[in-house]
């Protein structure tokens, strides 16, 4: 009786396994893109490098589109006080985007006014970039922030003239053709491989009085608005401040 009670356990076993392979929750296509340069100093080999040390091919000013005029040395490049921000010649939608970023560790002024500048995702959405390291000013510009909208969850901000890193993951807005927004953009943050923004909304354009989704759905130029295509270029702030940037690879999701 013993041995037909296993059989009999390790028949309906067997069943259903067999019931659970047919429930097609296994699936086998399609086959991740196997990629390269992960875990190690190099971009993923699918990244698009927008900054490898040398020159400033992929960007241009933002308000001229004229050659960039920031300072590369040493493999990084410095906000060049008057130059003007830069932006990118490509325009992304959906991205993760990782930088490396350093205020001069010559400290002068404080709050806003020590190592500012400022990452705009599509053109129009700031993570600040501030030099928040005892450096008292209002929590939602500190490091980290989506700039007046969300305060970063922590501050892991290093000192002044040390490299800091960003990991930052993107989603775009979403428009209607007739230029109704039907889907904000969300923005998640590490900073120096911390968690300090995960998936908040964005609520708007960060430059403007209040926050807005103010559109313009033809070829943006420099208007302050939004490109109803979905998507924009990236654009690097000269906030008068000396802040330097390297190692800047981008992945489209």
């Amino acid at each position: 009786m013993k041995f037909l009670l296993t059989l009999f356990t390790s028949s309906c076993f067997c069943s259903t396994l067999l019931a659970q392979s047919a429930n097609n929750d296994e699936v086998y296509t399609p086959v991740p893109e196997k990629i390269s340069g992960v875990g190690d100093s190099a971009p993923p080999s699918d990244a698009i490098v927008l900054f490898d040390g040398r020159n400033l091919d992929a960007w241009h000013t933002a308000n001229t589109e004229q050659a960039a005029e920031w300072t590369i040395a040493d493999g990084a490049f410095t906000v060049n006080n008057g130059a003007g921000s830069i932006k990118t010649k490509q325009a992304f939608a959906d991205f993760q985007l990782h930088i490396e970023w350093s205020p001069t560790d010559v400290i002068q002024g404080q709050g806003q006014s020590r190592g500012n500048s400022g990452i705009f995702l599509h053109s129009q959405f700031e993570v600040q970039v501030l030099d928040s390291w005892n450096n008292p000013t209002y929590v939602n510009g500190r490091a980290g922030a989506v700039y007046l909208q969300h305060a970063p969850l922590v501050n892991v901000s290093r000192p002044p003239g040390q490299w800091q890193s960003y990991d930052i993951i993107f989603t775009a807005p979403v428009y209607a053709a007739t230029g109704v927004l039907q889907s904000p953009a969300y923005v998640t943050v590490i900073q120096n491989g911390v968690l300090v923004l995960n998936h908040v909304e964005i609520f708007g354009a960060t430059y403007t009085d209040t926050p807005e989704y103010a559109t313009s759905c033809t070829p943006y130029g420099q208007t302050r608005q939004q490109d109803c295509s979905g998507r924009m270029p990236l654009t690097l702030q000269d906030h008068g401040q000396v802040v330097s940037f390297r190692n800047i690879w981008l992945r489209e999701l």
